[in-house]
């Protein structure tokens, strides 16, 4: 991404270091971090900002702009969409409901959503095959988004439905309807699972449907709050009312120059990716998910326990309960990562929960793909990396996906 007209790269990155708030720590470097997080920046992000905790010690750290067009400064402490990261909320909402005996993981959904998931499917698929991706229901964006569809062919793509879609206010079953007309993705309970945003909606309609309240209100009494979280809600309406950065969506080089997606009527996701947190705010929440405060030990194995599952990006993920897997030279780290237009974070806290790493940049889908469809290589990844690397492991030695 070239630099807008007027605006001083290094003049950016000075005003960061005012904001940064680091102490000292035997596990980091702020220097060090703060230069992996400048070096995401000059790759081509507008904006990232993240805190990094090891045994008690904390860094935050931003770089680059909020704002394109005023050059605002990024700071650490601002509002974020975090996309899919969502998704551990409902999990975790869902697991304390199996824990009251409400809900039964291995239960057909079938037999209390028989008007949503009628028939042969909803016998076959369960509670736990919606948690961990092995429904084999397919994903609803292709047909609430149709310009997402012809993807990989670039010449075919358009952004038209990303603006058609920014004020419509979708329906719950509108949505589940899509992902199931769609066909089958896999067998019900196969050995490996594929992503889909249609069986986190299904399971926001069974909580709504055990509690008999909003899933936006439950998560916010019993997960949120439970928590502790200050700066963690479900926007009401299009808008994020507290200060926040603009967000950037290139989608695979069509919007160019990316287009600000910030104000985006967020039912197309609602409790599968609609959350509006903080980097601090997240840290929180999967340090006391994994000590058990959030729900029991039992529940928490039970989140822990992964299959691979094939990503949008046709990636391999492990993924459990809600929670996804990551081994590195320094042990397992449990988290997620999510995106939504224009917006995207990740968290990863040690199966001790002694380190942990959140970031939220404000640029997505910057890889465009090649003749054959396929992403080219980026410096923005290659510049993430090296954040995780040093944020999660404390060295520059690589991390394994």
């Amino acid at each position: 991404m070239r630099t807008p007209a007027g605006h001083d790269p290094a003049a950016t990155e000075m005003s960061q270091r005012h904001h940064t708030e680091p102490s000292p720590s035997t596990g980091f470097d702020p220097a060090e971090l703060q230069s992996a997080l400048d070096g995401v920046h000059r790759a081509g992000v507008p904006g990232v900002f993240a805190e990094v905790r090891d045994e008690g010690r904390v860094w935050r750290g931003a770089s680059g702009v909020a704002d394109l067009e005023t050059s605002r400064p990024m700071r650490p402490d601002l509002r974020h969409r975090v996309g899919s990261t969502t998704k551990t909320f409902t999990a975790a909402a869902i697991m304390q409901q199996v824990e009251n005996d409400r809900i039964a993981l291995d239960a057909p959904i079938g037999r209390q959503l028989p008007h949503l998931v009628p028939g042969e499917r909803g016998e076959q698929i369960t509670v736990r095959m919606l948690l961990n991706h092995t429904s084999g229901i397919a994903e609803y964006l292709l047909a609430a988004f149709p310009s997402l569809r012809k993807f990989p062919s670039l010449p075919e793509m358009s952004p038209e439905s990303l603006d058609g879609n920014r004020f419509r206010r979708f329906r719950p079953a509108e949505l589940i309807g899509m992902g199931l007309a769609a066909g089958a993705v896999g067998e019900p309970g196969g050995p490996t699972g594929v992503y889909s945003n249609t069986n986190y909606l299904i399971l926001v309609q069974l909580l709504e449907h055990v509690t008999g309240t909003t899933a936006e209100q439950y998560i916010t009494r019993n997960v949120i709050e439970r928590a502790g979280l200050r700066n963690t809600a479900f926007p009401d309406g299009p808008r994020i009312e507290e200060p926040h950065p603009r967000m950037y969506e290139a989608f695979h080089g069509l919007v160019d120059p990316p287009r600000d997606y910030s104000v985006y009527d967020m039912s197309w996701v609602r409790g599968t990716a609609s959350l509006v947190s903080t980097v601090e705010d997240l840290n929180r929440f999967y340090r006391r998910l994994l000590a058990g405060e959030i729900v029991q030990p039992s529940s928490l194995a039970q989140m822990r326990r992964t299959l691979p599952v094939r990503s949008h990006a046709g990636e391999r993920i492990d993924y459990g309960l809600g929670l996804q897997r990551k081994d590195t030279d320094r042990g397992t780290f449990w988290g997620h990562e999510g995106t939504v237009w224009g917006a995207g974070t990740a968290c990863w806290t040690s199966a001790d929960g002694r380190r942990q790493m959140s970031l939220a940049m404000n640029l997505q889908r910057w890889t465009r793909p090649d003749a054959s469809g396929r992403p080219r290589p980026h410096p923005i990844d290659d510049a993430l990396s090296a954040f995780y690397q040093y944020a999660l492991c404390g060295h520059r030695k690589v991390v394994s996906a």
